[in-house]
Parts: structure tokens; C-alpha cells; sequence
């Protein structure tokens, strides 16, 4: 498949993906107001937001997927300020930075798509400032998109797009590198024919691992049995056409998630349910991954499907109400 997917499958994604209408207001939704892009980016110099960490003042880690870099936005719009660079990568051509990952210690890692046996995987800036540094090979077809890590099992997951199925992989305690694992694999997981690009955001949420396909455009969870490997996947939303990444609203399981093809951010319900609470007109142009930091959600847009000639890849904020369910 394309090394570049985000860039080069934007005729096939389109028209293999339906938008579905907006569901009515619960009243037991968080509420969504107050949107603003605090920061744009240049788009021909590669700076397009792929996913998102934050620090604790607040301040968002962006990885710039085609310029290879992580940098750092702060809440004013303030940057970017360049974080880390990953190594050039020429053949083949396409390489991409995506999920990106953040330890209370300020370690950060991040996943590097290169199609290359030296650079594929998981890799590893430190806070210290030292070169980054691969950790977790994954093979050179493999396309490891969402990722989060578990410090308290000292463990790293990925969501593979291309492949279809979640890794896992133990995060080193020196420099040597180990290789990924399948942890959870399934149809639910996997591509389709008609979008080669299927398990794609990734999080950690109450004792579970989520995942979004964007080809079945579906909301998964796959929770931890006791010895940690995955039990059985579960559908927890369909006919949310172009999900991306997403993030919760708190601790019940109200998620706000990218719809990347769509310029709009979703609300799904515990039931499945959803509703669009923000589009295009509030500054969103191919919304790639949410954070949620107390009452501030945050939504970077990397443009990949901009229509208007002018693309905004842009870090959008809004105010969040606490999630009631």
C-alpha cells in the first residue's frame, strides 16, 4: 500500500465514506462553546498536526506529521517551538509522524512511519534533550497510527492502520530496542478494500483499550482480561464516517472524536449515539486527534482534505463542560 496514505488516498477515503446526520441534543451532554483557533501553521512547510499530547501547564505537544517534528503550542497560541526532529527518511518517500504519547516525567514517545527496517516503530525523546531514538520495531509494512502508554505496567500500544490490529510492546529501560507484538487482532480492526486504512486513534480508558477504524468508521473497546492480554472487541458506536482520533470527555465514556474528512468534531454518547458540536465554519479544516485537559478540549486540524485551496492546518480550542455521564 502507499507509504503516504493521508496524502494520496484522499479520492478513495472521500468517496468511500457517508457523513451521517446529526443525532438531537441529550440533556446529559457535555456542552461544547466558546471555539477558537489560537495558533494556524504552514502547510507547505510540512507543519500539519498529526495527534496530540499535553504538558501539565496546559501547553500541547504536536507531532507535524509530514515536517517529522514534534514542537510545542501553548495555550495562547504561542510557537511553535521545535521539540524534537525525527531523521530524514528518503526512500521510500512518504515517511509520517503520528501518535504521540506523553509520561509524567516529560518522556515522550512517538510513532514514526517510514517503511524502512531501521526506523519504523516507536520511538523515544527524552525530556534531557538527547537525540530521539527508536525503541519498538514494527515491521516495515506496518503502519502504527494512535498510541498511548501505560506507566503503571511500564507497557506502550499502538492502533496499526495499515495492518489492522493493536501492538504492544514493553518500554525499554536502556537503549536497546525490542520488537512489537500483536495484542489484539479482528475484522472489527482490520482495512477494507475500498479504504486501506482501517485501526486508527488510540486510547487508555478504564480498563479497556480503545480503538477507532476509520474504513468500518466504528468506535471500539477491547478490555483487558486479568493477565492483561485482550478480551473479546466490542462495537460501541458505528457511522461516524471519518473518525479519526478522540479523546473522553472524563471518567464516564462520552468520547469527542476528529472526523477527519468531514471538518467536524463528534460527541458519541455511552450508548453509541453521536452528534456533531463543531464544523468547519469554527475553524476546523481535517481535525486529526482531541485532547481534553479539565474544561479545554483541544483539536488540531491538519488540512490533508481542505477543498477552498486555502489550506489552515491550525490548533483549535473550546470550552468543555464536565461530562455528567
Amino acid at each position: 500500500m502507499s507509504r503516504h496514505p493521508r496524502l494520496t488516498a484522499v479520492a478513495v477515503a472521500t468517496a468511500a465514506l457517508t457523513l451521517l446526520a446529526a443525532g438531537p441534543a441529550s440533556a446529559g451532554d457535555p456542552t461544547v462553546t466558546d471555539p477558537r483557533v489560537v495558533a494556524h501553521f504552514d502547510f507547505a512547510a510540512g507543519e500539519t498536526p498529526e495527534n496530540i499530547a499535553l504538558e501539565p501547564d496546559g501547553s500541547a505537544l504536536l507531532t507535524f506529521a509530514a515536517a517529522h517534528k514534534v514542537v510545542r503550542v501553548g495555550r495562547d497560541g504561542s510557537g511553535p517551538t521545535e521539540i524534537a526532529t525525527l531523521p530524514t527518511v528518503t526512500d521510500p518517500p512518504g515517511a509520517v509522524l503520528t501518535g504521540i504519547a506523553r509520561a509524567h516525567d516529560g518522556t515522550l514517545y512517538v510513532n514514526y512511519v517510514t517503511g524502512t527496517e531501521e526506523e519504523n516503530g516507536v520511538w523515544r525523546i527524552r525530556p534531557d534533550g538527547s537525540a530521539p531514538q527508536r525503541i519498538v520495531k514494527v515491521p516495515v509494512d506496518g503502519f502504527p497510527n494512535g498510541l498511548a502508554v501505560d506507566e503503571r505496567c511500564g507497557t506502550l500500544y499502538a492502533a496499526d492502520s495499515a495492518r489492522g490490529v493493536v501492538w504492544s510492546a514493553p518500554v525499554p529501560d536502556g537503549n536497546e530496542e525490542v520488537e512489537a507484538t500483536v495484542w489484539a487482532t479482528g475484522a472489527a480492526l482490520r482495512p477494507t478494500e475500498e479504504l486501506p486504512y482501517g485501526a486508527n486513534g488510540l486510547k487508555l480508558h478504564d480498563g479497556a483499550v480503545w480503538v477507532s477504524n476509520s474504513a468500518h468508521s466504528t468506535l471500539l473497546r477491547i478490555p483487558f482480561r486479568k493477565n492483561r492480554t485482550a478480551g473479546p472487541i466490542q462495537t460501541r458506536a458505528t457511522g461516524i464516517a471519518g473518525i479519526d482520533d478522540f479523546a473522553f470527555t472524563g471518567h464516564g465514556d462520552t468520547v469527542l472524536a476528529a472526523r477527519v474528512t468531514a471538518d467536524k468534531l463528534e460527541l458519541v454518547r455511552p450508548d453509541g449515539t453521536h452528534r456533531t458540536v463543531l464544523t468547519g465554519t469554527d475553524g476546523l479544516d481535517s481535525p486529526t486527534s482531541v485532547a481534553v485537559r479539565a474544561k479545554t478540549v483541544y483539536v488540531p486540524s491538519a488540512a490533508y482534505f481542505d477543498t477552498t485551496g486555502t489550506p489552515d492546518p491550525n490548533l483549535l480550542l473550546a470550552r468543555v463542560s464536565r461530562n455528567k455521564l
